[in-house]
């Protein structure tokens, strides 16, 4: 049985006034939930299709 790839997103590759350390992996619809509340709770972003697509742009493969 083959393993899916998670997915991943950190937030120390942006840069952000709070130096914020997070990182999320899981599924790619997984982490883009997470990030996507992540981004509009804690970091002030406007939910909309523009963030959305930075955050897939954002999305690597994560290391095993």
């Amino acid at each position: 049985m083959a393993v899916a790839t998670r997915k991943v997103i950190d937030c120390r590759l942006f840069p952000s006034e709070q130096n914020c350390t997070l990182a999320i992996s899981g599924s790619e619809a997984e982490v883009l939930k997470a990030a996507r509340e992540h981004a509009v709770s804690s970091h002030g972003h406007s939910d909309s299709p523009a963030l959305m697509d930075e955050l897939r742009k954002a999305l690597r493969d994560e290391r095993p």
